[in-house]
């Protein structure tokens, strides 16, 4: 164990006896699922977090969104034309979304 891992673990034995981690916001209830952020920094997980907390949606996640919402619609079809039109959307939605991705890679890394 590193001498962080040591220090924070000492920290927080300290806050529990003093009663400092009662009364929090959640406390008794399971953490909410964010596997989706799995692919994120920590950074960038939280940044996304606190704008989606505030009703402001990064456009790459709007995008994911509809990307998930059109393969719904995709396997719910079975005429080869609507088939074809649904495909074509799924991957307008797709190019996109990679897009936005790209465009937010590029902006932190400058």
């Amino acid at each position: 164990m590193s001498w962080l891992s040591r220090l924070t673990e000492r920290r927080i034995l300290k806050s529990l006896a003093e009663g400092k981690l009662r009364g929090l916001e959640g406390e008794g209830h399971p953490l909410p699922d964010r596997s989706g952020e799995a692919h994120l920094d920590p950074g960038e997980a939280m940044g996304f977090r606190i704008m989606a907390e505030a009703g402001a949606l990064p456009e790459e996640i709007t995008l994911k969104k509809q990307v998930a919402a059109q393969q719904q619609v995709l396997a719910g079809l079975t005429d080869p034309e609507a088939r074809k039109a649904a495909m074509a959307r799924l991957a307008e939605l797709q190019m996109k979304q990679s897009m936005a991705e790209e465009a937010r890679r590029r902006f932190l890394r400058d």
